[in-house]
């Protein structure tokens, strides 16, 4: 069957698969990447699929009406987000009324958690696929094709003439080394070239070795919407076995993202995997998401294989804000993960958060000046933004604190998140207000600018890592 897997465009490098959607201010688009690894299932399938990734190629609705006209699909997989939703449901709508015999289904997190009022929106649309999506695909492909009944097929919220019908979840995949790797995919459907991160070098490939989380925090749509709060994991041959594929296949790689939730529950795991890359004689470096409870010893390992940052989100230095949020971790903890971290020589992407439960304007005082502590290689502020079917969502809306429940207003005209919670103690706006301050506070101090000076004389590829970030960002930094 002819398969169209389509990130729909929207805005320009609008990060649809991020996990909070946006223009970046430090222009970074991400990979399509969970249309990507499913293209793989399905092709290994034996399906004839074509990824389209719209806002990366910078093609516009016509472009992607005539590449649907052209290819012909069967069935159409359209993946959405919050901010985008609107303009994702009217592409998926005209898609259907060019392809009248196409079977249209949308994906992606914000449809799992509102998929019978995100059919309501048009009646043109023929199914939402909900959470981890890749084996429904294949189902529903194989019964489309057959001319099968659907009612029964787990993980579809699907139109039955006037009726909207949600059969049951579908099992999360438990062998996740039977995923055809996603870097092979990548090579054969989009322009590598098109894809930066900000904090890794350029051009980067991004993978995940796990999916879900076993941490509990209250705002991480992922967990509670896609892939569970139980982490699964590939085995470390099968991810060294990948690296082994992408120095020889896309020889122009600098660096592999690992963009798991969190890359740091099983430290045993992660000692293994290490010990193979030496082994292997892997010469890529590597970039981690991980919790602050990592030790010293486990990053002294990755050190070894390769590891050169690591991502980690710290929220808060409040205690009670990450108590409030389920974060598992202590300001304590944090600053000890900092301290073995710069012992390791490891370097760190911090992440903030400003607006989270019991938030106060001393709390994000005391956020700051930790963050001006660390003096991570990059840092960022951001002002929380909840999203359907996380407990933060539910916090906000509940509460009254929501500003506005039209998703269009998640983000700026220009892209840019907008944050749409107010609580007694601080306003959306002096949130987002506080953000900006923070970014210019901490990027402009001298000390940053001191230790960033040294790393683009002295560390290869940071120059153009960081002059291809600062073009964008630095516009957003001084308005």
């Amino acid at each position: 069957m002819k398969i169209l897997m389509l990130n729909p465009p929207f805005l320009p490098k609008f990060s649809r698969f991020s996990r909070s959607p946006a223009v970046t201010k430090s222009g970074t688009i991400y990979y399509p990447i969970w249309h990507a690894y499913a293209t793989g299932v399905l092709e290994k399938e034996g399906h004839e699929v074509r990824l389209v990734d719209a806002p990366a190629e910078r093609l516009s609705r016509e472009q992607c009406y005539q590449i649907a006209k052209e290819f012909q699909p069967k069935l159409v997989v359209i993946y959405t987000s919050t901010p985008s939703i609107y303009n994702d449901i009217e592409i998926a709508g005209q898609i259907k009324d060019l392809l009248k015999d196409s079977f249209i289904v949308l994906t992606g997190p914000h449809v799992s958690a509102l998929p019978e009022e995100s059919l309501k929106i048009d009646k043109r649309i023929d199914a939402i696929a909900r959470r981890e999506y890749d084996q429904t695909l294949v189902e529903l492909a194989g019964k489309l094709e057959a001319r099968q009944s659907l009612i029964d097929l787990r993980g579809l919220t699907l139109r039955l003439d006037q009726e909207i019908k949600s059969n049951p979840d579908r099992e999360l995949i438990n062998d996740l080394d039977s995923i055809p790797f996603v870097s092979d995919v990548y090579k054969r459907h989009l322009k590598i070239e098109n894809y930066f991160y900000a904090h890794c070098k350029y051009p980067v490939v991004s993978i995940f070795t796990s999916r879900g989380c076993n941490a509990q925090c209250d705002y991480c749509v992922y967990p509670q919407q896609m892939f569970g709060r139980q982490q699964r994991q590939r085995m470390p041959e099968n991810i060294v076995a990948e690296f082994e594929y992408i120095e020889k296949e896309l020889p122009q790689i600098k660096e592999v993202l690992i963009d798991d939730d969190t890359f740091s529950f099983n430290q045993e795991y992660i000692i293994k995997f290490c010990q193979l890359m030496l082994q292997k004689k892997i010469k890529l470096s590597w970039i981690v998401e991980c919790r602050a409870n990592l030790g010293y010893k486990t990053m002294v390992m990755m050190k070894k294989a390769g590891c050169r940052l690591i991502v980690t989100g710290f929220e808060s230095a409040d205690n009670q804000v990450l108590k409030n949020i389920k974060k598992g971790l202590t300001f304590e903890r944090m600053r000890q993960f900092v301290q073995d971290a710069k012992k390791a020589k490891i370097a760190i992407h911090a992440c903030f958060m400003a607006g989270n439960k019991g938030e106060t304007k001393e709390t994000l005082k005391k956020s700051l000046k930790f963050a001006k502590e660390i003096n991570a290689d990059t840092c960022q502020f951001f002002p929380l933004m909840v999203y359907p079917g996380t407990e933060a969502y539910d916090w906000a809306k509940t509460n009254n604190y929501l500003t506005t429940e039209d998703f269009r207003n998640w983000l700026t005209s220009e892209g840019l998140h907008n944050c749409v919670v107010s609580t007694p103690e601080l306003s959306a706006k002096e949130l987002v207000d506080f953000c900006d301050h923070a970014r210019k506070n901490y990027y402009l101090s001298l000390k940053y600018m001191v230790h960033k000076f040294k790393q683009v004389l002295f560390v290869p590829g940071e120059f153009k890592k960081t002059f291809k970030s600062a073009k964008i960002f630095l516009k957003y930094l001084f308005r």
